[in-house]
């Protein structure tokens, strides 16, 4: 086997190359950079054309590595602790969402601050999102965690988490390496309403990665990166979790600790070990980078003293609102749940308004698309994400704030020509612009259907920041001005539309489309916006 001298932030880059890395996306910031400057300086990347660019920010970088993911590729993105709280729309989501191709998000946490604002633990992100979590101990766990992370991620369809620390990030050490794997070829989801987290859709999904834990305690116990080390002094336990465990050792040149030890890398936390050692030992002595996760947690997860109960046993239901009647049940009442809904009370699904100008810009995307493979559209927060329903069946993708354009790059890098993102007025100006941007500095050939409606209609007709402005937007960020193109979405230009679509679908570079026309429920603006409106 070959070995090289890397830092830590180097195994991670080299072990996801060797596991068949598609496309790496950060934005830069001490300790995680590294990560990504390998890549780019890899010549193994440049044989394989591995994507590594750098993102306008973390949240952006996020959901690119997503839509590449969702095109079946390898992705991986990476930022520092504080860029998780710029991604965590699209992290935390992304757990509902679900992996297609394998992913990983690096976080590299900063302790005592030697170039941050803060000493944010990343491991919460991981908890409160359900989410795998990997802490290697050194450098070659580093290594063998990211290969085995991809592993998982697409064993489990679930985004996994790499927290680092700076000390292991800005190490060196002797890194021992593993045959290459080849890139994933390129496959749509199986689910092709997996991407899309309206209400309906996602309580299923949430459910589902609810199920998915029991699987992942499983690997916790037996991947072979938490290890139980027994001891002859029962009088302490000591629980070591990451990086400290090299703190620990090098107070035992030997490397002979007398308590029962647990070494701690994989989260969800590992019951049956952690059992074992609270059972054996008097007392426990928790280390761990970081804020106190750990050893928060271990009286609730135990269930020592008190008998506690609640939504971790059941006692509550863990999914969905509490309600009078499931506290009832919790305190030992009688269940006095309310009847179901009569079958002759007729359900009424959410829809675009009769008029909607929403409705004459899928029609003619639909048809420009006509004759393509399908799952190429992918969309945004709005009123417009109800294209997804039937008759129109229109877009494939619905995550966060500005995840349609980001994604569409993504899935791009992924091979995917062309790939469509379609935007609202207000989101665009909200969180699509740096998207855009990004498209524009790597020249991605995707298309941005900016959808202008003039306001913000779903929560209540709010003005929209980009009235009067998203050519000039467009324009400011790069974008070429024979591409930027504006339409007005009625039937009776259905034709027009449809060829404009067109000829922006087969442009191998970034085009925006603006089907303008006001929104039918906010009459105020309907006279005084058709001046801007091109007939």
């Amino acid at each position: 086997m070959k070995k090289l001298l890397l830092l830590g932030d180097e195994a991670i880059a080299k072990g996801a190359l060797d596991a068949g890395l598609s496309g790496i996306y950060a934005y830069p910031g001490t300790p995680s950079t590294e990560i990504t400057e390998y890549v780019q300086n890899s010549k193994q990347a440049k044989e394989d054309n591995v994507r590594s660019e750098w993102s306008v920010n973390e949240k952006t970088a996020m959901e690119t590595a997503l839509g590449m993911s969702y095109a079946g590729k390898r992705a991986m993105v990476c930022m520092k602790h504080v860029g998780m709280n710029v991604a965590a729309d699209g992290f935390i989501n992304s757990a509902v969402t679900g992996a297609n191709g394998g992913l990983i998000v690096t976080a590299a946490d900063d302790h005592s601050m030697h170039s941050s604002q803060n000493e944010q633990d990343s491991r919460f992100y991981g908890k409160f999102a359900f989410i795998p979590t990997f802490e290697p101990s050194d450098h070659q766990e580093a290594y063998d965690m990211t290969r085995y992370g991809f592993d998982m991620s697409e064993k489990y369809k679930i985004p996994v988490l790499m927290r680092i620390t700076t000390r292991l990030a800005h190490s060196r050490a002797a890194v021992e390496l593993s045959g290459p794997k080849a890139q994933n070829e390129k496959k749509l989801p199986g689910n092709m309403h997996q991407f899309i987290l309206l209400p309906s859709i996602a309580r299923t999904q949430y459910v589902d990665l609810l199920d998915k834990q029991a699987g992942l305690e499983e690997e916790s116990e037996t991947s072979g990166f938490n290890k139980y080390f027994e001891g002859e002094d029962k009088s302490k336990g000591i629980i070591v979790c990451g990086l400290a465990y090299n703190y620990l050792m090098e107070n035992y040149p030997d490397r002979k600790v007398p308590y029962p030890l647990l070494k701690i890398s994989q989260y969800p936390l590992p019951r049956k070990m952690i059992e074992k050692i609270t059972e054996e030992c008097d007392e426990i002595l928790v280390m761990e980078e970081g804020m106190p996760m750990v050893e928060e947690m271990l009286k609730g997860f135990l269930g020592k003293g008190p008998n506690i109960r609640g939504r971790l046993d059941g006692t509550l239901p863990r999914v969905g609102e509490l309600n009078p009647n499931s506290v009832a049940v919790a305190l030992g009442m009688e269940d006095t749940i309310g009847q179901d809904v009569p079958d002759f009370v007729a359900g009424r699904p959410p829809q675009l308004c009769v008029g909607c100008p929403h409705i004459d810009s899928y029609n003619a995307l639909n048809a420009a698309l006509a004759g393509l493979a399908p799952g190429r559209v992918f969309a945004d927060i709005g009123c417009y994400t109800l294209g997804s329903f039937e008759p129109y069946d229109a877009i494939n993708s619905c995550v966060d704030m500005g995840a349609s354009i980001t994604m569409a790059i993504g899935a791009a890098d992924a091979g995917m020509f062309p790939a469509v993102a379609v935007i609202g007025d207000s989101t665009f100006t909200h969180s699509g612009i740096t998207g855009l941007l990004d498209a524009v500095n790597t020249q991605s050939p995707i298309t941005v259907l900016i959808l202008d409606n003039g306001i913000t209609a779903m929560t209540g007709c709010q003005l929209s920041g980009a009235t009067g402005k998203i050519e000039d937007i467009c324009l400011g960020l790069g974008v070429e001005e024979a591409h930027v193109r504006l339409l007005n979405p009625l039937g009776k230009h259905h034709e027009k539309n449809m060829e404009i679509m067109k000829e922006e679908l087969a442009y191998k570079g970034v085009s925006v489309v603006i089907p303008r026309r006001a929104c039918v429920v906010d009459t105020r603006k309907l006279v005084s916006y058709k001046d801007s409106v091109k007939r």
